[in-house]
Formats: structure tokens, sequence, C-alpha cells
């Protein structure tokens, strides 16, 4: 049974040699005395999950299923169209509109699979993704429609995810994700190796400086979200949570550089504020998210040096990260917050 993920070794390695990004020690040692009194404020923890208006309510196998389908899609949501990053509907971005809202960014995929559901649509079947007379790309091009002008991003390789997923999980783990978290006997570690090592499309991995680093940001939101939504019980209940890092994306990164806790090289922060695109794969990306991951790591330390018996670890900090900068965003009115916006990269990993 594998004992660590490799993502952490992996942020390390990019963090000791990164050109471009830098961690604040200072910055850290300020954000973490905030991000402690916000979290204990606003009583964060695995309870938090349900609350979301689009997040199930129920804690069965069908939960599973849709968790494992918006985990499968959740990558690349930011905007052609909305260059100034508000969130907003009114900027042509891609939105869903369903339960009397227009939902943009992550949630436009929780409100698509709800609006499915909601039309008949047994979008969270793997056995329905593998039988293509009934679930053809028409349909599934039906499901993602837009509420504006701009399509949902990378909507071929949705497609192509949800195909190779069903193959995946009809033909190896009967038909449900449930069948790989019961196969990794309570180990969120186990499970992330289970969906890396059979799903390609979670296998998020680069090459950097002569080494293959590993990110996994989708596996291991997936095993969180399924520890989140069954607050640490069932389905959620593993031993071993602590080792899960953050998860790598555009977002987090963003909000640790408006905190203070990363810096940025004048080249890296004249291509982001001038928006150009970050190909996959190119250095810069790699240690945006490398340093990332890190940074929570240092956060969470000196977190716990100080509150030795505190329930924090780096998927509820990372968890509060992204819900604060989505906050941000939407109280803005650049929507950049203030100082940095994301990068842009399109990928299906993140």
């Amino acid at each position: 049974m594998a004992k660590e993920t490799g993502v952490l070794e992996s942020a390390k390695f990019i963090y000791e040699n990164s050109e471009d990004v830098r961690i604040s020690k200072e910055g850290c040692e300020e954000a973490a005395n905030v991000i402690y009194d916000a979290i204990e404020a606003e009583y964060y923890s695995t309870e938090t999950w349900s609350n979301h208006l689009l997040n199930p309510k129920e804690k069965n196998g069908s939960t599973i299923d849709w968790i494992f389908l918006v985990d499968l899609l959740n990558f690349s949501f930011w905007s052609d169209y909305d260059l100034k990053d508000t969130g907003k509907s009114d900027t042509k971005r891609y939105s869903v509109k369903w339960d009397g809202h227009n939902w943009t960014g992550y949630w436009s995929l929780c409100a698509l699979v709800n609006r499915a559901l909601a039309e008949g649509i047994p979008i969270t079947s793997p056995s329905f993704w593998v039988d293509q007379e009934k679930c053809t790309d028409e349909l599934l091009c039906y499901v993602f429609r837009s509420n504006n002008l701009e399509k949902i991003p990378m909507e071929k390789e949705r497609i192509s995810c949800i195909r190779e997923a069903g193959e995946v999980l009809t033909k190896k783990f009967g038909g449900s994700f449930k069948n790989c978290i019961e196969r990794a006997n309570n180990s969120a570690v186990e499970l992330v190796t289970i969906i890396v090592e059979n799903f390609p499309c979670f296998r998020d991995e680069n090459e950097y400086k002569g080494r293959i680093v590993k990110f996994y940001k989708r596996a291991q939101i997936l095993v969180s979200d399924v520890w989140a939504c069954f607050n640490q019980e069932s389905y959620g209940k593993f031993y071993d949570i602590d080792k899960i890092s953050m998860f790598a994306d555009y977002r987090v990164p963003q909000i640790l550089y408006n905190i203070g806790c990363l810096q940025y090289s004048e080249r890296l922060k004249s291509h982001l504020l001038s928006l150009k695109l970050i190909e996959h794969g190119h250095p810069w990306e790699i240690e945006l998210r490398g340093c990332s991951i890190w940074c929570v790591e240092i956060l969470k330390s000196k977190i716990l040096e100080k509150h030795p018996k505190s329930h924090i670890n780096s998927v509820l900090i990372d968890f509060y990260l992204w819900d604060t900068a989505k906050k941000n965003q939407q109280q803005s009115k650049s929507g950049h917050d203030s100082s940095i916006p994301c990068h842009r990269t399109r990928s299906v990993f993140y």
C-alpha cells in the first residue's frame, strides 16, 4: 500500500529549484495567524461542505457518483470573455442557469450536473457514459450548454474524460467509484494512487529540471470532497487525510500572492498582468503550482506550531483559501482583487 502520494516531495523539489516564484517566510507568518483566526471564527470544517446550495445533501452511493463526475470535469473555468475575471454572468462568460441563478466558474459545473439530473438525464452514471447510442456527443454538448455566448471551455476534452472514465469504471470497478473507495481500505493516499494509476486523465504530472513532478490536483480534491461530504464517516473515513496536500489550481496561487505569501519575478508578474497564456508544462506554470503546495505546507506547520490541538490540515486551508478568493472576486469591481490575475493555462488537470 502506498505511504505517500509523491506530491509533497515534488513540491519541495520545485520550491528549492524555482527561479521565478518564491515563498515569503514573513508573509506566511502573518498569513498563518489570519487564516487560523478566520477558520476558527467561521467554524470551518467538513461539516460546512454540504451547506452550499449546489452540493448534495444526501450521503449515499449516488452522492459518490455525483462527486466523481464533478471532479472528473473540475478543470479550466477561467474565461476568454470575462478578461477582468469578475465571475459575473453579464460578461458573456460561460454560465449555467439553474434554480433561479446564473452560475459561473466551478459552480457552473455543479449546476449543469444538477440541471441534467432534473431533466431525467442519468449524467452521473458511468454505464450511461459508455452507451454511445444513448449518451451521444450531441447529448453531452446539450448537458454542457451555456446560458451565455461563451461555450464551456475544453468541451471536447471533457467528453473524452467522461468516455475514458466510463470505460475504466465499468470494466475494472463494477461501474462505480465507490468500489475504488472500498478497495483503498480507508487510506486517502491509497485512493489517490488507485485513481492516478487507473485513470490517465487524473495523472497530473510534468517534467521539471530533469525530474517528473506530481501535482494530482483533481485526484486529491476528489478524495477530499468525499471526505468532506461524508463528514469523515462512511465512504469519507480516511485515517491519513493529513497526507493530502492543497490542490494546485490557478485560483489559490493568486490569493497566496495577494496575501503576501508568494513572490513573483518581474518577468512573470508582467506576463500575468498582460493576461498572456502560459502553456501547460512551462516552468512558470510548474513553479506557480509547486510553490503554492509548499507554501500551504508552511502555513499549516506554522499554525500547528502555535495551535498543536487544531484540526487544521492542508485540505481545510485550501478550502478556505479558495472560498476566500471567490468571495474577493465577487466583491471586487475588477475581479482581480488587488494586484495579480490568476495564471491562464488550459489544462484538463486543473
